[in-house]
């Protein structure tokens, strides 16, 4: 099983859901950095569970423990590793699916890949993994700060109802703009409420993230196999639930015609811009200094409070009752996960560009 992400800055996480925490190495973080200890917390606070009703009501505080590292939180170029303590895990919530394939989960995949599987919430397959990722991304981002570079993501849609713009600013004013990840309120209003008529029917819905990093300038990127926006999608869809991945106009390009949707160049007195950014920023798996821009399609949670009709382990039709604490939907709380994700390829790009600047 492979752990590991990453080429020179790397992170290798380990544990799982109801075992004793999840935890992470980082490799390849240059010394000298300070460890904002409380912008760490913060970007697991956006991501932990029990925040309010549309999510899972698992308690979990997810506060990390550094372990290795730093010296009075300055890194030394020498691995740094955190970890977080499951203190809320119910394992019993899952004994009845010892020998059943939940429907959409990955139950039967592992029990045919590895002839085990961890029924405890799912083991490693469960989103509770992702919690390395937020750490790598936020230790990436205070890197990638050094150079200007800045990640911000929100949520573009949930179901069918879908902000109708892209904000130029990006802040979370209110209860429920942060509960939903919308920086639109009345967006966030009609998001919230869908969210919560679904979790009383025992149902769940998907939706799409918008992520856009700003300050990437021109020249990050490896062409031919390991394109910008390829390592960019390549990391999205390793997040749990994630089915899609567009950047710049994406599929909507496909209904442009070649005159409308070039980004056409000019000269701003300071360096090359193009006038629009249909690109997302990228050309031949390059930045081009333009807003690096992309969205991530979601899918419903798969664990629903409804029967369902699946098989057992011997191939015998069962029915499958949902129980336990789940997120009716899961976007609101992978906007921090989008954004870690995003860092880290970002902060990898930089600095395998900074490997060839020879002179």
């Amino acid at each position: 099983m492979s752990n590991t992400f990453g080429s020179l800055f790397r992170i290798t996480s380990f544990g799982e859901s109801h075992g004793e925490g999840i935890g992470v190495v980082i490799d390849g973080c240059p010394p000298g950095i300070e460890l904002d200890r409380a912008f760490i917390q913060s970007e697991l606070d956006r991501r932990k569970p029990g925040q309010s009703r549309i999510t899972t009501q698992r308690k979990e505080d997810d506060e990390f423990k550094l372990l290795s590292g730093h010296v009075d939180l300055v890194t030394t170029g020498t691995p740094l590793g955190f970890f977080v303590p499951n203190t809320n895990a119910r394992s019993k919530d899952y004994s009845h699916l010892k020998d059943t394939f939940r429907p959409s989960h990955a139950d039967f995949t592992y029990q045919t890949k590895y002839g085990i599987r961890d029924v405890r919430g799912g083991g490693r397959s469960s989103a509770r993994e992702t919690i390395a990722r937020v750490i790598g991304g936020a230790v990436a981002k205070l890197v990638l700060a050094k150079v200007g570079v800045k990640i911000e993501g929100w949520v573009h849609q949930i179901h069918e109802i879908e902000l109708d713009h892209t904000p130029e600013v990006i802040s979370f004013d209110t209860d429920t703009q942060r509960a939903v990840g919308c920086p639109d309120e009345e967006t966030a209003q009609q998001m919230y409420h869908r969210i919560d008529e679904t979790r009383k029917a025992g149902n769940s819905v998907g939706g799409v993230i918008h992520c856009r990093a700003t300050g990437v300038p021109a020249g990050w990127g490896e062409p031919i196999y390991h394109k910008l926006p390829a390592a960019l999608a390549s990391a999205m869809l390793s997040i749990n639930a994630v089915k899609g991945f567009d950047i710049g106009s994406g599929f909507e390009g496909t209904k442009m015609y070649g005159s409308e949707h070039n980004d056409q160049f000019y000269h701003d007195g300071a360096r090359v811009r193009t006038h629009t950014n249909h690109s997302g920023g990228v050309q031949g798996g390059i930045s081009n200094g333009e807003a690096v821009q992309f969205r991530v399609a979601f899918k419903p949670t798969a664990t629903i409070m409804q029967a369902q009709q699946s098989v057992d382990a011997q191939g015998n039709p069962v029915t499958v009752d949902g129980k336990g604490r789940h997120d009716p939907c899961v976007v609101p709380r992978a906007v921090p996960i989008v954004e870690g994700m995003a860092a880290m390829v970002l902060l990898d790009m930089w600095m395998l560009h900074q490997a060839r600047q020879l002179f």
